[in-house]
């Protein structure tokens, strides 16, 4: 099942069980992938391209949310929060910062990375090989954190 398909799915079904949250949810992914798929000029949408669109998403959220928080807006910030969750249900796994670390060390190797100079060699290879796996946020700090900033 694809993920376009999957997403209408649980419309439906938010819908029957009055789910307000995450209806709105579903919906506001929804009107992304139907925004995609007609700038294009094609009626269909990858998985792929879907699974970037809800990270996209999910990263919009999660900004808002840290927003809210920061100017004490606790009803905004646990709609966001929430939304976010919903969002979530549709992305891969994300690795766990000990892999993570694992990985992106194997990368500074492999390049032979030994300073910040190397920050954005090393963030290029690590975002292209870490796609949708870890955020990059967390690529970014343990880059860092490697080359001794």
């Amino acid at each position: 099942m694809s993920v376009v398909d999957q997403i209408n799915g649980d419309i439906k079904a938010a819908m029957l069980a009055r789910e307000k949250e995450k209806l709105a949810a579903l919906r506001s992914i929804k009107s992304a992938l139907m925004m995609e798929a007609t700038k294009g000029g094609d009626t269909d949408v990858t998985d792929e391209v879907a699974t970037k669109i809800i990270q996209k998403l999910h990263k919009q959220r999660k900004d808002a949310a840290a927003i809210y928080k920061e100017q004490g807006r606790e009803d905004l910030f646990a709609e966001e929060t929430a939304e976010a969750g919903f969002l979530e249900a549709y992305l891969p796994e994300q690795m766990g910062e000990e892999e993570l670390r694992a990985v992106v060390k194997g990368i500074v190797e492999k390049l032979g990375a030994s300073s910040m100079a190397d920050m954005g060699k090393v963030m290029g290879a690590a975002s292209g090989q870490l796609a949708g796996k870890a955020d990059g946020k967390a690529i970014s700090n343990i880059v860092k954190e490697l080359l001794g900033s």
